[in-house]
């Protein structure tokens, strides 16, 4: 049986591992050891006793003592490469120390320190993760796919590195978005680890920094864009399905928004695929509206909704935002007229010259402005979201303004990194005078306001969608992943938002019950599949949730002492 699999059961209700590897090999995988956990038995077995020291620590004490160590440091970059470090040797107890405090390391894992750690990915490389797939493989890389060691891969998210959070071209360096990505898949979804696999599709970068980088860990030539491009995603998307199951999830993270929104187009309908840069983002922003109307006490269809940005996030929200307004009974030229984009160069209206088809169906009939504290006044919004990475857009001005025009304004600085949002939370509750409802894309701390209540920030993140829709998709065997899947998943990260959230200012669950949320939607996603016919495991579960559970990544160690029995005395005598 191959490493990370369990089977049968005994050892105190454990699951038995079995494993062909001895010695110095199983210390050295990280699905197999489990350090000073080992019992003296299981050392014995495994040809390991003596390589350990002849201590005997519980999986609780190993977690204590890497807490320790995470506090001793001063740096998040330096905690991100101690947990980094942990993932390579012990995989369940990183999984295990992620899960004890989500709050606490998802801001290490991902974003924001991820950012810092993809700007550093040459200095802070340890040990090579995933497969790197360059342009330069082309016509081989079915065979590269045979180099990776897990046969069974049913979670896959790629990047070609062109557009990392919002720090731009960043190359081979941008591998650590998909690593940091399958971590929460796990984390938060429960997906088995070693059925994901992370993969950077390296075909040069535009970043002169980078190229002249001596730690730079990528190919040293300028972007290979056009035909040559598109035939390499084209054999690699036919490479995995070929390998791996036309079931297999490809989960599409961080390209430029002209591949983006083109590669979806291209093969939403083929593969079992979604960009998470546009639907995922689409989907938690959503999902924060949604909870927001519980507060306004309105539908989403009386809201006028204005974009600072027009990228791949904000076209991605915008045509959810129609979708939902459709669900309320709105047409869709109706809900389109409520929306309205701002990019570089200003308001996006009809005639305006160079628009792209995505943004022209957003373009409304209207004067060309350029200002975006003037579009506020004159568009006069009640929901206003950024997501153009363009940090302090939001400006005291704006706010004010925003306060001024509606009752509870609902102000949205989704941009990554901190440095990246258009507005902290303190600066919107000070200058809306406590009446914004506020999320944003990277994490702030509670605000006290003068009254002496204490808000706590929603933080709009992806993670709340992306390893729901995986563990669910994967669950019940989905081929193709539509939009109603996404706005479904909306629809119930909202409802899991309490009162109690709401009072405090939060518009998404509290991220310690992360879990609970994934599992909410795997089930949500799965019964609409089937009820739909668009499901390919079979026969359907009697227990949908019941199922999903069973399917969940446990962080507890296994046991790995053989089954050993004895026969019948008589049987094992010797025959002469």
């Amino acid at each position: 049986m191959q490493a990370g699999k369990a089977a049968g059961s005994r050892d105190a209700g454990r699951p038995v591992q079995v494993t062909m590897k001895r010695g110095y090999e199983v210390l050295r995988d990280p699905h197999l050891n489990k350090g000073m956990a080992f019992t003296l038995e299981e050392r014995q077995q495994l040809n390991i006793h003596g390589l350990l020291p002849p201590c005997f620590r519980g999986q609780d004490a190993q977690v204590y003592s890497i807490l320790k160590n995470f506090e001793r440091l001063t740096s998040d970059l330096d905690r991100y490469i101690l947990l980094m470090s942990l993932q390579d040797r012990n995989e369940k107890l990183f999984y295990k120390v992620l899960t004890s405090d989500i709050e606490r390391f998802m801001p290490i894992v991902y974003t924001p320190t991820v950012g810092l750690a993809c700007q550093q990915y040459g200095l802070a490389f340890r040990r090579p993760r995933g497969l790197f797939i360059t342009i330069h493989d082309r016509g081989h890389i079915a065979t590269m796919l045979k180099s990776w060691p897990e046969n069974i891969i049913k979670a896959i998210v790629v990047t070609d590195g062109e557009r990392i959070l919002g720090l731009g071209d960043l190359g081979c360096y941008g591998m650590g978005i998909p690593v940091g990505k399958l971590a929460l898949y796990t984390a938060c979804g429960g997906v088995k680890p070693h059925e994901c696999l992370p993969v950077m599709l390296d075909v040069g970068t535009d970043n002169e920094a980078l190229l002249k980088d001596p730690l730079y860990i990528g190919l040293r030539h300028k972007r290979i864009r056009g035909q040559a491009y598109d035939d390499l995603l084209d054999e690699f998307m036919e490479a995995v399905t070929s390998r791996y199951g036309m079931n297999c999830l490809i989960q599409f993270e961080d390209f430029a928004n002209a591949n983006a929104f083109r590669l979806l187009h291209k093969y939403r309908n083929k593969y079992c695929t979604f960009n998470d840069d546009i639907q995922g983002t689409a989907s938690v922003a959503v999902a924060g509206l949604l909870a927001a109307l519980r507060i306004t006490n309105n539908r989403l269809s009386d809201h006028t909704v204005l974009f600072q940005g027009a990228g791949e996030a904000a076209l991605g929200i915008a045509n959810l935002i129609v979708m939902a307004m459709e669900k309320e009974g709105v047409s869709k030229d109706a809900a389109i007229k409520r929306i309205w984009m701002v990019d570089s160069k200003g308001l996006i209206v009809k005639g305006r010259a160079s628009l792209t088809s995505e943004k022209q169906r957003f373009a409304h009939e209207h004067g060309e402005m350029k200002n975006l504290e003037d579009i506020v006044r004159d568009i006069k919004p009640s929901v206003l979201i950024g997501v153009a990475a363009i940090g302090g857009a939001f400006t005291k001005q704006i706010l004010q303004d925003m306060a001024a025009l509606n009752k509870r304004p609902i102000i949205f600085a989704l941009s990554n990194p901190t440095s990246k949002a258009e507005c902290t939370a303190e600066q919107c509750y000070k200058y809306t005078e406590g009446r914004g409802i506020f999320a944003s894309g990277s994490p702030f701390d509670p605000v006290t306001l003068p009254s002496g209540q204490t808000l706590y920030p929603g933080q709009g993140n992806n993670s709340y969608v992306f390893p729901g829709v995986a563990l669910g998709v994967i669950s019940c065997g989905l081929k193709h992943i539509g939009e109603d899947v996404f706005l479904t998943t909306a629809e119930v990260i909202a409802q899991q938002v309490s009162e109690e959230n709401l009072q405090e200012g939060r518009l998404y669950p509290p991220l310690v019950n992360i879990q609970h949320v994934s599992l909410k939607i795997a089930v949500r996603i799965a019964e609409e599949a089937y009820r739909n016919n668009t499901a390919s495991t079979y026969p359907q579960p009697k227990d949908l949730e019941a199922f999903i559970r069973s399917q969940v990544y446990s962080t507890d160690y296994n046991s790995f002492v053989a089954d050993s029995y004895t026969w019948p005395e008589e049987a094992m005598k010797v025959k002469l």
